[in-house]
């Protein structure tokens, strides 16, 4: 398939504009991918793809970037976009998965196989900030994308709901460390559960401030579980993606 021909969409224009100029030349199912849980030190990274219906069918009450909605907006519209999207997917990549192979090849990686999961092929692929090779489909790298670009928004919603549920249910097993407050980012409350409890198996022993406190409880001796490997996440979720044993997703 060919390249659109140039255009330019203005920023006035709205979130929708950037899809709709896509249709007009031809490029019906225009997918927007993105990601949550990249700056967590625990849980999983969850890539999403969305694909919107064409016209007004796609237009999402309160849609935008998921992290200028509070919990209970996304939680609306992440139920407007399952029900109006005509694909949807998701990937979750475990911390230990992570701390093997890297954040940003994982980020990759979930993006691409959330593309390559969707029920229906995208034409063509927005991407939140960076390119995505081996896409199924010609893609644009969108600055602030999940603010700009509709369907970049409905996937970060996606990606967020999605993990912030994970989150919420690693929380009933290890309620000591807080994780259906702070979702696993380095709050202050989250730093002083890590320091006085160690790391639990789902921490990325990857990143700094859980390798220092692992490094500490090996020096005393006071390990535990906190092994310094992380082990995968498998809450909650709906079927295994691709080759990787510890990368699964939902696909619908």
């Amino acid at each position: 398939m060919l390249a659109p021909t140039r255009a330019t969409v203005r920023r006035a224009a709205g979130t929708y504009a950037m899809e709709r100029t896509l249709q007009r030349r031809g490029f019906q199912s225009v997918a927007g991918a993105d990601e949550a849980g990249r700056g967590a030190c625990a849980g999983p990274l969850v890539a999403a793809a969305v694909i919107l219906p064409a016209g007004s069918r796609g237009e999402i009450a309160g849609l935008t970037d998921s992290k200028l909605l509070s919990p209970e907006a996304r939680e609306r519209v992440f139920t407007s976009v399952i029900g109006a999207a005509v694909a949807y997917s998701w990937v979750v990549l475990s911390p230990r998965e992570i701390d093997t192979k890297g954040l940003h090849v994982c980020n990759l990686a979930g993006l691409r196989r959330a593309c390559g999961t969707l029920r229906r092929r995208p034409e063509y692929v927005l991407t939140d900030g960076f390119s995505v090779d081996g896409l199924p489909a010609p893609g644009l790298a969108v600055w602030k994308g999940d603010v700009v670009a509709a369907c970049v928004a409905a996937a970060s919603v996606v990606a967020k709901v999605t993990r912030d549920r994970l989150m919420a249910e690693l929380d009933r097993s290890w309620p000591r460390y807080g994780f259906a407050a702070h979702k696993g980012y380095a709050t202050r409350e989250h730093t002083e559960a890590l320091t006085r409890h160690g790391p639990c198996p789902h921490h990325r022993f990857s990143y700094a401030n859980v390798a220092a406190v692992a490094q500490v409880a090996r020096e005393r001796g006071t390990v535990g579980v906190a092994s310094g490997v992380a082990s995968g996440v498998a809450v909650g979720v709906a079927s295994r993606v691709g080759e990787n044993g510890n990368m699964e997703g939902g696909p619908q």
